[in-house]
């Protein structure tokens, strides 16, 4: 194997992520401005032009791909992108970072199109809290969709949450419970300056250490030694067997330096 994408600091990127639109349907405070200024249609990049990158990717070295957004699946005929990528020689693994919304009518396709697995952000299990903090009711849709992913397959299902000082960070353990009874594997996102809405607040940040204490009062884990180093992700298994949680402490204890993640902006960049 050829590995082209190494960086002036020896990282190999062999992880490809693919942004196929900057829009979104929820409006996620710590996310995207309420009015963002979208793209032009014109400045998007075709589902050929991201396919004949990936398909150059991957005869350099990467062997994941991730299709990411804005939302993904606002793209219309997202399931004839995720087929031709499927299709590329050399690909290792190929999956999907959504939002859950649409996933409900879209999930079979999408697996039979040869999508492998996908990640939901789901940052609270509470209707009202969910419409506040993404500014949409849509959490039952999202709910629906999860339950849609598993049944086709698209497993292991990860739901991504992030938690936020003085708005949902109590609902932790609830998140982990929903996670362990469904078979989802909860991963916590620490709160990142995404500088979006200029709202980032270091005040606001729940540190995944503390989350981690929270959780193990309730279920001893032991780190999993085994899984992926280069991962963003410190994973823990739990101790009765019932499943794993995952922390990406990007504010507190920043992975940069053993990152191996690229991305295609929607534009081309």
């Amino acid at each position: 194997i050829r590995v082209a994408f190494v960086d002036t600091f020896g990282r190999i990127h062999d992880d490809l992520r693919l942004s196929i639109t900057d829009r979104c349907n929820l409006r996620c405070a710590y996310c995207m401005p309420e009015e963002p200024a979208w793209y032009p249609h014109g400045a998007i990049l075709t589902f050929e032009e991201i396919a004949r990158v990936a398909q150059v990717a991957i005869a350099e070295g990467v062997g994941k791909l991730r299709v990411t957004g804005g939302e993904p699946l606002v793209r219309r005929d997202v399931t004839t992108l995720i087929g031709s990528l499927a299709a590329l020689p050399g690909l290792t693994d190929l999956s999907l970072t959504t939002n859950g919304v649409l996933l409900e009518p879209l999930a079979e396709g999408l697996a039979r199109a040869g999508l492998r697995r996908v990640n939901v952000s789901l940052d609270t299990l509470d209707r009202d809290r969910f419409a506040r903090m993404s500014g949409r009711d849509r959490l039952p849709q999202v709910l629906r969709g999860l339950a849609a992913a598993a049944s086709a397959g698209l497993g292991p299902i990860k739901i991504n949450a992030v938690l936020l000082r003085g708005e949902n960070e109590e609902e932790a353990v609830d998140l982990v419970r929903f996670g362990r009874d469904h078979g989802y594997e909860v991963r916590f996102i620490e709160f990142m300056p995404l500088e979006n809405d200029r709202s980032w607040d270091l005040g606001r940040v729940v540190g995944g250490a503390a989350v981690l204490r929270s959780i193990a009062a309730v279920w001893p884990v032991v780190p999993d030694h085994a899984g992926d180093r280069h991962a963003p992700a410190s994973r823990f298994l739990f101790e009765d067997g019932k499943g794993a949680v995952g922390f990406i402490n990007s504010v507190t204890a920043p992975f940069c330096a053993a990152c191996t993640r690229i991305r295609l902006t929607s534009d081309g960049k």
